[in-house]
């Protein structure tokens, strides 16, 4: 086998990092069997790095390894039926080779992730199993990065998405866009999975990675797809929330890649375009009048939008959104985030009694920003011990390396004072 150099070798990298997903599910498509298609990708970039050395990078690369994938799929199938020689097998055989592509007519169909995402959130499904298997397959998401979405253990997402995976074989789940008369019914598992992997890219869950744009920008473009195909309010909504919170990105972070705060982000810095069109977005979909969660949480994202200053922001009106929204969709994160907007404009000792009871009841024991949280109320009311041990407990949860940074500092400032 030639030698890969190692330009070669980070270009191959590089290609797996942002299409090895878009070629799985062209090939899942193609093969119709997830873990046929799964070994296929990684037959189809290990051939890479043996004829491409010699052969040089073809002028598509994803469809060159879409077609080694399908030729390595086929493989594996004639080496089962030697020793298995059972009907299903020769089925499976007979239909990958009918009718084979080539490689210069072969082009993957854009939207196959889009497929592939409400395969894997049909309603047979279990709905947590359907955010997992999805995350996990269409996005290429972790199971450990999975399970701190879910506050749960990596195990645990493992064998939920082995009993999804197993689930839409035996049902001979299709693989297809549902019907504009089934979509309205499967969209909320959908665009529940586009935000969490838009969070995961936005504010990765572990990692010296502030920000991941790949993951970030790939729920955007799931979230456009989705508007031409439903442009429903929620999901315009959805789609002005990333938007909003995306064009703060850049300011999150300072010169030495560590974590910089809302409050003290540089606003010339967030992308105007980005706002505007996401402010455009949420004017229409509250305008519908059937106001769902994204199209609050967009809201609130364009009040932080329009303020030219930390200070000038509108902190009522954003407890207001949030108390809303507790009432759209309750849950102790939401309770969260709006206990901190009262603290903003009714004071530190106000959103910390509320903090200090969402973290007893034990909704939030174990979530980092709840812990974050109180100990920033905490240090503004001048209470140091009780800061340091809640900032220390924060510490102990994050997985992200510039946040756990920003707790030691934290720390470090408290110590000293």
């Amino acid at each position: 086998m030639p030698e890969v150099s190692s330009a070669l070798a980070a270009q191959i990298e590089a290609l797996y990092r942002s299409d090895s997903r878009r070629v799985l599910a062209t090939l899942i498509r193609l093969l119709g069997d997830f873990e046929l298609a799964e070994d296929a990708v990684s037959d189809a970039f290990a051939a890479a790095m043996e004829q491409w050395p010699s052969e040089g990078i073809p002028g598509n690369p994803v469809a060159w390894l879409v077609s080694a994938g399908r030729f390595k799929a086929i493989d594996r199938v004639r080496r089962r039926a030697r020793f298995d020689e059972v009907a299903r097998t020769v089925a499976v055989e007979h239909e990958l080779l009918h009718e084979p592509p080539t490689l210069d007519g072969f082009e993957p169909v854009e939207d196959d992730r889009l497929r592939l995402m409400f395969t894997c959130c049909h309603p047979a499904l279990a709905f947590e199993a359907q955010i997992a298997l999805t995350l996990r397959e269409v996005c290429g998401l972790t199971t450990e990065e999975i399970a701190r979405s879910f506050l749960t253990t990596a195990a645990t997402l493992a064998q939920r998405i082995v009993r999804a995976k197993n689930k839409i074989r035996a049902a001979k789940i299709p693989y297809v866009v549902p019907s504009p008369a089934e979509l309205p019914a499967r969209l909320d598992a959908v665009l529940k999975v586009v935000y969490l992997v838009f969070t995961e890219g936005y504010a990765p869950t572990q990692g010296e990675q502030l920000t991941r744009g790949d993951l970030s920008g790939e729920a955007i473009r799931l979230g456009r797809l989705l508007v031409e195909l439903l442009p429903e309010p929620e999901v315009q909504g959805l789609l002005a929330l990333m938007l909003l919170t995306e064009a703060r990105r850049a300011a999150r972070s300072d010169d030495a890649g560590e974590l910089v705060l809302l409050e003290h982000q540089d606003r010339s810095r967030w992308d105007r375009d980005l706002i505007n069109e996401g402010c455009v977005r949420v004017q229409h979909a509250l305008r519908s009048r059937r106001i769902g969660p994204y199209s609050l949480q967009a809201a609130i994202a364009a009040v932080h939008a329009e303020a030219a200053a930390a200070a000038d922001t509108d902190w009522r009106q954003i407890a207001g959104l949030y108390e809303v929204l507790q009432r759209v969709e309750p849950s102790a994160v939401v309770a969260l985030n709006r206990a901190v907007a009262i603290a903003m404009c009714a004071g530190p000792q106000a959103g910390l009694d509320l903090i200090d009871a969402l973290i007893e009841s034990g909704q939030l024991q174990d979530y980092c920003p709840a812990h974050a949280a109180q100990a920033d109320l905490l240090r503004r009311l001048g209470r140091t011990e009780a800061a340091s041990l809640a900032y220390a407990r924060a510490l102990a949860l994050s997985r992200q390396g510039p946040e756990q940074r920003y707790f030691a500092r934290r720390l470090a400032e408290l110590a000293a004072a």
